[in-house]
């Protein structure tokens, strides 16, 4: 018997706040901008940094894997986020971690790794404007300072008490990410928007 279920397209977790956000956007006068990056790509390898799995990978990709704790490389759509001495996720656009995790698959043969889509367990805000920096800093224990966190980099921390993956995009004036677990999206948005209000 034929299955004739019919399948609901994806919802992402803050889609009941796309108005609110642009509101934000739009009060603030440019001052902030907050958006969702719905369904990025997410796709996280653990490897030994020292093996030849290493710059398969990159090869594969035609992104190196960052070395230096705490950065993030950028090449073409995608980007690589140091997230420990033996740990990166790999972000891309909506749609291609399948792709992602087959190339890695590949490059590595029989090299000892792991290679896992966790596109479905975090979400991803966007922050960017002349006041993002001030904005992220109300609630994150990071020194957030240019010459401390400026492009390029990346780092698990907590904003607004909660867990996140924070990076510095290195496109002039892109901004940050914010990857946050799903069920902490609608906290952690609520908290934004209240802390964007100074800059109504």
């Amino acid at each position: 018997m034929a299955d004739t279920a019919l399948t609901a397209p994806p919802r992402s977790p803050l889609s009941h706040y796309a108005d609110r956000l642009a509101a934000a956007t739009r009060t603030s006068q440019g001052a902030v901008r907050l958006a969702e990056l719905p369904f990025l790509a997410q796709v996280n390898v653990r490897l030994d940094a020292k093996g030849g799995a290493a710059d398969a990978v990159g090869l594969a990709l035609g992104l190196q894997l960052p070395l230096e704790p705490n950065t993030a490389i950028r090449a073409g759509e995608s980007t690589a986020l140091w997230l420990g001495p033996d740990e990166w996720l790999v972000v891309g656009p909506p749609g291609s971690e399948r792709d992602l995790e087959t190339r890695i698959r590949a490059a590595v043969g029989e090299e000892p790794v792991s290679v896992t889509d966790v596109s479905a367990q975090r979400t991803t805000l966007l922050v960017s404007g002349p006041g993002a920096r001030d904005l992220l800093a109300h609630g994150c224990a990071l020194d957030l300072h240019p010459r401390a966190f400026g492009t390029g980099r990346c780092a698990q921390t907590t904003l607004g008490r909660t867990q996140v993956v924070l990076v510095a995009r290195d496109e002039p004036g892109a901004g940050f990410w914010v990857l946050v677990r799903s069920s902490f999206a609608g906290y952690l948005t609520d908290w934004l928007l209240d802390a964007a209000t100074e800059y109504v």
